[in-house]
């Protein structure tokens, strides 16, 4: 009777308990966000066209190796096509001889950059002739004698007063200081007020650090030379050597 009470016992100390209703009750933030998590993980990001469309202001390839700089213009000449542009290799270029790599990757860095519509200054322009733009200053009243000035591209030879609204286009980088003048890169004051803003090599060019002394590498190596050469100079000056 003993060991029947006794098995009894332990069976209900080691009996599995049943799932209270705590237990199986899942917060509704929780399923929301595990809704979310996978519907976000199966959507696709949007793929960037492998030849994005030229811009007014970078219109063909002479022009957009004029504005990265780097010398790259000189090559202008083996790119057959803009899609060619956009689309040879890494190893292609290299049979093209756009020489040393760290120039070619510099090439591709850039496209694709321009696929990803990050431009350098004027690349939001509408309306570019002959690789010039035309910025003029327009004035919005706030209040009573109160007014923003904003700078505005418009169409060679054209006044902002002369463009309907949808046409008055809005440009970034460049600023007006006092009343009628324009100030930005590469932005040159015209006759009749206003500003031009003209293709120009190296303009969206990344500026190259400068060496000291042969750069971090070869620094404490080139300032060592250097002092055994000028201590040299001394002794030979005092006529030692």
């Amino acid at each position: 009777m003993k060991s029947f009470r006794l098995q009894s016992t332990l069976g209900l100390l080691f009996r599995p308990c049943a799932a209270t209703p705590f237990t199986s009750y899942i917060a509704p933030g929780l399923r929301a966000q595990a809704r979310w998590a996978s519907s976000s993980s199966n959507q696709q990001k949007p793929e960037l066209p492998l030849v994005p469309a030229p811009i007014p202001f970078v219109p063909d390839v002479q022009t957009f190796l004029t504005v990265i700089g780097r010398g790259l213009k000189q090559h202008a000449e083996k790119f057959p096509s803009w899609e060619a542009l956009f689309t040879l290799t890494s190893e292609q270029l290299r049979e093209l001889g756009i020489e040393p790599p760290r120039t070619r990757r510099y090439l591709l860095r850039w496209r694709q950059r321009f696929r990803e519509g990050k431009f350098g200054i004027g690349g939001d322009f509408k309306y570019v002739q002959d690789g010039v733009a035309e910025l003029k200053v327009q004035e919005v009243e706030k209040r009573p004698a109160e007014y923003i000035r904003h700078v505005i591209n418009v169409p060679p030879g054209k006044e902002v007063e002369e463009l309907l609204p949808e046409e008055q286009h809005r440009v970034k980088g460049f600023k007006v200081i006092g009343t009628k003048t324009i100030s930005g890169p590469y932005a040159l004051p015209m006759r009749r007020g206003g500003a031009r803003v003209k293709v120009t090599e190296g303009m969206w060019e990344d500026r190259r650090g400068h060496k000291v002394d042969g750069g971090e590498r070869r620094r404490a190596e080139v300032r060592f030379k250097r002092r055994l050469a000028e201590r040299r100079a001394l002794r030979e000056a005092q006529g030692y050597y």
